[in-house]
């Protein structure tokens, strides 16, 4: 797997890419229709990372660790640099998803939760919140 961020010719990864060509693709939601492209699959490794990137910078690392995934950055931390917000929400079957809201669309992001009637839970990137939190499960 050629990746331009390396400078190391022959450099290989231990993970394994596999592209749907073309994507299977099909809709998700309940009154707003959205479609949705599965566009393949990354078979990784234990300690094997990938970084998924927005337009604008933003970052976000998923690791694979030899006991399931390690979903980072941390949420009171380098999300925040990355213009990334995480925050719990609920939907109407009562299935909880954390999701990650970039900085600047928020309109978007509203819209969204009016569409498919989802619940803010918690945001969860303030210490504050998340000190709270913890005291609670404690």
């Amino acid at each position: 797997m050629e990746n331009k961020q390396f400078y190391y010719t022959g450099l290989e990864l231990d993970m394994k890419v596999i592209k749907k060509n073309p994507p299977r693709e099909f809709e998700v939601g309940f009154e707003c229709k959205r479609l949705i492209k599965d566009c393949g699959f990354i078979e990784m490794k234990s300690n094997d990372q990938v970084t998924f990137t927005t337009e604008s910078g933003g970052q976000y690392d998923v690791t694979r660790k030899d006991w399931g995934f390690y979903m980072g950055p941390s949420l009171n931390g380098r999300l925040s640099s990355f213009n990334l917000r995480p925050v719990l929400v609920k939907n109407r079957l009562n299935r909880f998803f954390m999701l990650l809201v970039e900085a600047g669309f928020d309109a978007s992001f509203q819209k969204y939760l009016e569409e498919e009637q989802l619940s803010i839970i918690s945001w969860m990137h303030t210490n504050n919140v998340l000190e709270q939190l913890e005291r609670k499960v404690n």
